[in-house]
């Protein structure tokens, strides 16, 4: 029995030994407060003066460019939200188009920009084309696409004739305008002849 006696207090020792260590980690575990997972909420996580974003194609050439005098990211729908922004399309093949606003809304990862109070877009004249302005409250510009369009009041002036809507849509690539709803409508005889800028589809919705 006294030879046993050294090996049953050595196993005895270790038992205490993990046993103790056992309820020390519960111990900390339960007296140290866990911090909940963080709620994401529609907080900025950053911002910036001056901002200017530049998107490229696939050859690395910019096609479109977004700046504005101050810029915020929220994480929660990794949107941009820009004040005094202004938006620049220079897709190949198709001539430059130059919003501006008081702010803009970036999203769906950098696919749509809605720009918001005094929205203005200008497409540059071309050879056989006069420019285009568009204005309204509200405007949406899909880059990728070379869209824009509108379910606001708009108001659009192609060359010297002028149409006033409520919606309206703009494809840079066909170059086909689209004015809904239309109110008030003014077609110059000079965009009318042959070899100037044909008239901008008009389409009205029915009641």
């Amino acid at each position: 029995m006294k030879e046993r006696a050294p090996a049953l207090i050595a196993i005895f020792l270790l038992l205490s030994l993990v046993l103790g260590t056992w309820w020390a980690a519960g111990y900390a575990q339960r007296a140290i407060p866990i911090d909940p997972p963080r709620r994401i909420t529609h907080e900025p996580d950053s911002w910036a003066s001056d901002f200017v974003m530049l998107r490229t194609d696939a050859a690395g050439v910019a096609i479109n460019r977004l700046e504005g005098a101050y810029m915020k990211h929220f994480p929660d729908n990794d949107s941009y939200e820009i004040t005094k922004a202004k938006a620049i399309g220079q897709q190949p093949g198709s001539p430059i188009t130059i919003g501006t606003s008081d702010t803009a809304v970036m999203d769906q990862d950098g696919e749509r920009v809605v720009m918001t109070g005094n929205a203005h877009v200008h497409r540059q004249a071309e050879e056989d084309r006069p420019p285009l302005d568009v204005t309204s409250h509200e405007l949406t510009i899909m880059p990728d696409e070379n869209v824009l369009f509108t379910d606001k009041p708009a108001h659009v002036v192609n060359g010297k004739s002028t149409m006033d809507g409520k919606g309206m849509r703009y494809d840079n690539n066909t170059r086909q305008l689209q004015v809904f709803s239309a109110t008030d409508v003014k077609i110059s005889g000079q965009d009318s002849k042959p070899g100037k800028s044909a008239k901008p589809t008009q389409q009205k919705n029915k009641p």
